[in-house]
């Protein structure tokens, strides 16, 4: 199996950027999370609202580690990316970049953890989710 990126395109907007026009830096971990959130409904065909409300499970950030490469200005198109380095028992490593144009803008690793949002403790991934999760599973470096 091949695997694919997920990718959408974000508007950068007047709300995401500082006096001086380019992105302030909190607000990519803002377009990040939107980033998950169109992965979980449109690449992975997860209702991201319902998988919260109505299963009550949660992917949480543990950790994100990011590289502002570039700046993106107000009113540019940012084409974010979104693949999995690893699958654990209960988290992912997601690889994402940014780009406009050529131009890498961002590039960040983050840990989502499959969490219970009633006891607030990580679950083990389901085996249906699973499966839709390995679809943007990167292959091992050779």
């Amino acid at each position: 199996m091949n695997a694919s990126a997920f990718e959408c395109d974000k508007l950068i907007r007047f709300h995401h950027c500082d006096p001086a026009g380019i992105v302030f830096y909190p607000q990519y971990f803002v377009l990040f999370n939107e980033l998950v959130e169109d992965w979980f409904n449109q690449g992975l065909g997860v209702d991201f609202a319902r998988f919260h409300v109505e299963q009550g499970m949660g992917v949480p950030m543990g950790s994100i580690e990011c590289r502002f490469i570039s700046p993106s200005k107000v009113g540019e198109m940012l084409r974010l990316s979104l693949s999995i380095n690893r699958i654990g028992k209960s988290s992912l490593e997601l690889n994402v970049s940014g780009t406009s144009g050529a131009e890498t803008r961002v590039r960040a690793t983050l840990t989502v953890v499959l969490a219970s949002l009633k006891t607030m403790r990580s679950l083990p991934f389901p085996d249906d989710l699973r499966t839709r999760l390995e679809r943007y599973l990167l292959p091992p470096p050779v």
